[in-house]
C-alpha cells in the first residue's frame, strides 16, 4: 500500500495537494493511505521547512510547492511497486 503524507498548515496549496494525491490514486487504481499532518512541530521531523510538503512512502518527495500532476503520478507509481 502506497503512504502518503501531506503536510501543511491547511492553506489552499495544501488542499490542493491533498486532492491531487486522491485525483492521481483514484485515476491510476492505486492503493494510497493518506496522512494530513497539520503540527507545524511535525514537519521539522520530516525536513520540511515550507509547505506544502509531500511524503511518499517515507521519502520526502518535494517541500513548499504543488508538484505538477504527471510528477505526483510518475512518484506515486514508482512509489506503488515498493
Amino acid at each position: 500500500m502506497l503512504k502518503v503524507i501531506v503536510l501543511g498548515s491547511g492553506c489552499p496549496n495544501c488542499k490542493k495537494l491533498e486532492q491531487l494525491c486522491y485525483d492521481v490514486a483514484a485515476e491510476n487504481n492505486l492503493d494510497m493511505h493518506l496522512e494530513k499532518i497539520t503540527d507545524f512541530n511535525k514537519f521539522a521531523d520530516y525536513g520540511i521547512m515550507f509547505t506544502p510538503g509531500l511524503v511518499i512512502n517515507g521519502e520526502v518527495m518535494s517541500s513548499g510547492k504543488i508538484p505538477t500532476k504527471s510528477t505526483l503520478m510518475h512518484w506515486m507509481i514508482e512509489g506503488n511497486k515498493e
